[in-house]
């Protein structure tokens, strides 16, 4: 099974959001060195412990400074932004770094204020037509409209290669609309637990191969989870705390709360996260995998069986760099991925 990384850039306590973008970077090489498949780097908007804003500038210096691993978007917001400029926006990072970019798009909301700060037009109330952003993004990327439409007169101008599009979602709308244009789908496990094994099997059951450049002619699906290894599960369990509290503030609407140092964390919430494994055959992934390096894989690799994929990509926002380079370093040894 490969895995990947989903980075939001965290700003660890103490520290700044430049330190928080020199991390990622490290942690882009290290897990090149590791052997993981990807890292894909998040878009947040107003978040005090999240740096990640502009993964296509993030994209350009991890790919920078390493030289094998593919480097993308975890994801870029679709929604808020012309499909002809991510095109090329994209496009351009692949002639720079050819076959190692990848393009994950996403529609997520940012919250009232800020979506309505991304939006150009201001005259009218943001509506997103997503069904018509994804559409306009391949047909951009294959070159695809058709002869009556206003775009074909202006070709995407690029190399013979195309970045990885990726649909990424927790919804059944992004499966559906990845099924019907051939799309690769990444399901995000972190966000919809109950619903994960339901979308994945109707991405598949109702998958069209695509008939452009862009897509794929049989479906894949990757599986985003929040995980934290360490050499013992008392450990995860206080690293997982940190992030435990900050979803805790995100409840409350409490949207720019920095991370707390992990005994704080524990003292606020009254005690060590509880951890709920996953339970084999359920395909439901838990809200976080935590613990020992063993105990990881065994949910893992039960997870990947029951939903029937081959890569998962991971999310952590573990509050020391050490520690959380360790834990990918175990993840990375137990997974044997540099024998896949």
């Amino acid at each position: 099974m490969k895995l990947s990384i989903v980075d939001v850039s965290t700003v660890l306590p103490g520290e700044t959001r430049h330190d928080a973008l020199m991390h990622s970077i490290q942690l882009a090489r290290h897990a090149e060195k590791l052997g993981f498949n990807r890292i894909w780097l998040a878009e947040h908007h107003g978040a005090g412990s999240i740096a990640g804003r502009a993964p296509e500038v993030l994209i350009a210096a991890i790919a920078a400074n390493t030289s094998k691993i593919r480097v993308g978007s975890g994801s870029v917001l679709l929604n808020h932004y012309s499909a002809f400029k991510v095109a090329e926006v994209f496009c351009t990072l692949n002639e720079l770094y050819p076959g190692r970019i990848d393009l994950g798009a996403g529609r997520a909301t940012t919250g009232p204020v800020t979506d309505y700060a991304l939006q150009q037009d201001r005259t009218k109330q943001f509506h997103s037509d997503s069904n018509q952003q994804i559409a306009e993004l391949v047909g951009w990327l294959d070159n695809s409209f058709p002869a009556d439409h206003l775009f074909s007169e202006v070709p995407l101008l690029t190399i013979d290669s195309l970045p990885e599009l990726h649909l990424l979602g927790s919804s059944p709308w992004s499966a559906s609309a990845a099924a019907q244009l051939g799309l690769r789908y990444v399901l995000a496990g972190f966000i919809n637990q109950r619903g994960a094994a339901q979308i994945i099997n109707a991405y598949r059951t109702n998958f069209k191969p695509a008939a452009g450049k862009c897509g794929i002619k049989k479906p894949e699906v990757m599986l985003a989870v929040h995980v934290v290894c360490a050499e013992t599960e008392a450990e995860a369990r206080l690293h997982l705390a940190p992030v435990v509290l900050m979803y805790q503030n995100l409840s409350k609407g409490i949207l720019d709360a920095t991370l707390s140092e992990p005994l704080s964390a524990v003292k606020q919430l009254g005690g060590l996260p509880q951890l709920e494994p996953y339970v084999a055959g359920t395909g439901i992934p838990p809200k976080f995998i935590a613990g020992a390096a063993e105990q990881v894989y065994k949910q893992l690799s039960q997870l990947a069986k029951d939903l029937s994929v081959d890569e998962i990509m991971i999310q952590d926002m573990i509050t020391n760099q050490n520690d959380r380079l360790h834990s990918y370093a175990l993840l990375a040894d137990v997974f044997k991925i540099k024998e896949i």
